[in-house]
């Protein structure tokens, strides 16, 4: 321990040796301080005597909108041909348009810039300098030049032409001790903007429409020749076109396909219905055919076969089957039998010769059919040379009309007013009252600060140079304690302890000097402010792991114990106590039987009720069985750092070193439940775990005011897995 505070005491001095005396800068300052005052008070006066002696400049600004208005100008039913948006780079090179030199010469001779004193320099006599410099050959005289060149130089000087950030508005300043002139040069060059733009619309549409009327005469010649090729070679090879636009051969040949399949449909269901009669004649069933029971003649005969019928069967009440009467009348209903199976029979030769004619006719078919397929076949070449014919034409006919649509809006566009530019002044510019340079206040302060700055500079930087900035060697401090109850006396410097003095000073004044006892007050009414001030004094645990504290209970009876911190933590994150400080009265199973494998995680983590802390107990082994298998404990507090955001392990302040070490080792804080700040037995085992683990020790202390932790329900349950 006093080696590591000697080291920690050679660090701050070093610190000290780095810093200035601020004392003796601050001192110095004040003797010179005339070097400061008389130079910045000069610069004071000398820059309001300048900005008012200076001749102002006013500038006017006029702003352009970029926008395609040809749309609003186009004839009925014609889209603009020139409804482009306009991009970064369209709307930089219209600037490069509005400061060119032919549209600068136009707005030179409008603004009235010849013969101005202010732009034109062969105005007036030629100062001695002027003079000098022409006759040395530095210069030429302004005579040689015309009055435009002359002016341009000064008009370039004083002329911006800027667009303004993410949008397509150009913004055109003019600067003039005039400020009439500023607004007038302004407005004056966006209006010959304006102007420039729409004659070159109006130069472009009459070149346009006098290159098109040149052009449109013979487009229309070639388009008559290929429609005449086009009906010259249809009448030569006889294709001409049917009603639904197809040729006259390929509509031939569609109807003959049609009418066979007719023929042959026709074949067909004669043949059926001939093939179902003759089956129904030999099954007894002739009049079910709808063919044959139609028929006036069979019907006559079917009734005259009813009235027979009845006539025997009237007559057989009182005669016998051989009497004549009877005989007549059954030989009568044999007559009518055979007359309705000849009236059939008749109706099935007639049903064949339909399907014989039917035949002829598919055969007829067939063959015009045949012979219309050879010539399609051979007019294909000649359809496909007339196709080509026709494209041609229709090509050059498409091109006609497009080019006389152009012409058309060409014409339109050649008129006065009918091309504007594709911009509009948004913002025309207003005779300024005030002056754009110089801006007085702005330059007598930034001339009288950074003459202040430089004479500050200056005497700080002679006396660096003088080493009369280095400050004076520390004297030899002891350690300190700071006291709970006084806080304003944290930076005063307290004497080191006697060796009469208290076992708890004696201590104390060793655990600070070495610079790894801390000391944290918990925070009912502000959990978090708790939870960030232990964090502030642990070290960084591994990644996707929580930081593990080893907390003593060294505090009294009526103070605050490892438990009661949980419970704070846990209203502001996920928090587990592992409770080792006491061994279990009961059976309760605990982490003495997860280290075992006798329970799991789930059978050995405990809520109490009203609480969002998770508890686990030391077992019915007891805690010394715990800390006896120091690899399957950490094993454990690995699975518990994976899964919670704090882990507090806690055991008894008198546990022994030996015993405690494994844990302190992989611990990244050590805490220590003081209660208050002169609890002689807290700091005893703050110096004694400071020994075991290289993690920052931290005193943690009662509430402020003696205010009892709050109460916590002790009814417990197992936690879900």
């Amino acid at each position: 321990m006093t080696a590591q505070a000697g080291i920690d005491a050679r660090g701050a001095g070093e610190g000290r040796g780095d810093m200035l005396d601020l004392s003796a800068l601050w001192a110095a300052i004040k003797r010179r301080k005339f070097w400061i005052i008389a130079p910045t008070l000069a610069a004071l006066g000398l820059s309001f005597v300048a900005v008012n002696v200076v001749t102002p400049r006013y500038t006017g600004e006029a702003k352009l909108l970029l926008e395609s208005r040809g749309g609003f100008y186009t004839l009925p039913g014609q889209a603009a041909a020139d409804s482009g948006q306009f991009d970064s780079e369209a709307v930089l090179s219209q600037v490069q348009i509005i400061m060119s030199r032919d549209l600068a010469r136009e707005a030179v001779k409008r603004i009235g810039l010849v013969g101005n004193a202010e732009f034109d320099s062969g105005v007036g006599a030629l100062s001695a300098v002027r003079k000098l410099a022409v006759m040395i050959g530095l210069g030429g005289h302004p005579a040689d030049r015309s009055p435009e060149e002359r002016v341009l130089e000064k008009y370039y000087d004083r002329l911006l032409v800027f667009p303004v950030a993410r949008s397509r508005i150009v913004s055109i300043e003019f600067t003039s001790s005039d400020a009439a002139l500023a607004a007038k040069a302004a407005n004056t060059i966006a209006e010959t903007y304006l102007e420039f733009q729409e004659a070159a619309k109006q130069e472009n549409a009459r070149s346009a429409s006098n290159w098109l009327s040149t052009t449109i005469e013979p487009l229309r010649k070639r388009v008559a020749e290929a429609e005449a090729r086009v009906e010259d070679f249809r009448s030569k090879n006889g294709l001409f076109a049917g009603p639904n636009n197809t040729t006259i051969t390929s509509q031939q040949l569609t109807d003959l396909s049609a009418q066979l399949s007719s023929a042959r449909s026709q074949q067909a269901e004669s043949q059926a219905k001939a093939g179902l009669i003759r089956d129904a004649i030999k099954q007894g069933r002739t009049f079910e055919i709808p063919d044959v029971a139609n028929n006036d003649l069979v019907r006559r005969l079917i009734e005259q076969r009813v009235n027979l019928r009845a006539q025997i069967a009237a007559e057989s009440r009182s005669l016998l089957p051989e009497h004549p009467r009877i005989k007549e009348l059954n030989a009568q209903l044999l007559d009518l039998e055979g007359q309705l199976r000849a009236a059939a029979e008749r109706t099935v030769r007639t049903l064949e010769n339909e399907a014989k004619i039917a035949g002829q006719r598919v055969e007829s078919f067939q063959a015009a059919l045949d012979g219309q397929k050879k010539n399609v076949s051979s007019a294909n070449d000649s359809e496909v040379q007339l196709r080509a014919l026709e494209r041609e034409a229709r090509t050059l006919r498409e091109q006609l009309e497009q080019y006389m649509q152009r012409y058309r809006e060409a014409v339109a566009r050649d008129t006065m007013n009918a091309a504007p530019a594709d911009a509009r002044i948004i913002s025309r510019a207003v005779e300024p009252t005030e002056p754009s340079f110089p801006k007085k206040i702005p330059v007598v302060l930034v001339a009288t600060l950074a003459t202040f700055l430089i004479a500050l500079a200056t005497i700080v930087t002679r006396e660096l140079l003088n080493g009369q900035g280095r400050p004076m060697p520390d004297a030899p401090r002891g350690p300190r304690w700071v006291s709970a109850a006084s806080s304003e006396d944290e930076d005063e410097e307290a004497p080191g302890p006697m060796p009469g003095a208290p076992r708890h000073a004696r201590v104390a004044g060793l655990l600070t000097h070495a610079g790894k006892l801390g000391q944290i007050r918990l925070d009912l009414d502000q959990p978090e402010l708790t939870l960030a001030e232990i964090a502030e004094r642990t070290r960084e645990p591994s990644r996707g792991m929580a930081p593990l504290a080893l907390v003593l209970d060294g505090a009294g009876d009526e103070a605050a114990r490892p438990r009661d911190l949980a419970e704070l933590l846990a209203q502001r994150c996920r928090c587990v106590l592992v409770d080792l400080s006491t061994d279990p009265a009961g059976g309760e199973a605990g982490f003495s039987e997860l280290l075992a494998g006798e329970a799991l995680f789930s059978d050995i983590i405990m809520r109490a009720s009203g609480s969002r802390l998770h508890r686990i107990g030391a077992g019915r082994a007891g805690r010394v069985a715990v800390l006896a298998a120091p690899d399957l404990v950490d094993v454990a507090l690995d699975a518990l750092c994976e899964t919670y955001d704090w882990v507090l392990v806690a055991t008894a302040s008198n546990d022994d070193g030996a015993v405690l070490a494994p844990i302190a080792r992989r611990a990244q804080a050590g805490l220590v439940m003081s209660g208050q700040v002169g609890n002689g037995h807290a700091l005893e085992t703050a110096y004694r775990l400071s020994e075991l683990t290289e993690a920052p020790v931290t005193l943690i202390l009662d509430a402020e005011g003696g205010v009892p932790m709050p109460p916590v329900s002790r009814t417990e349950a197992p936690v879900d897995a």
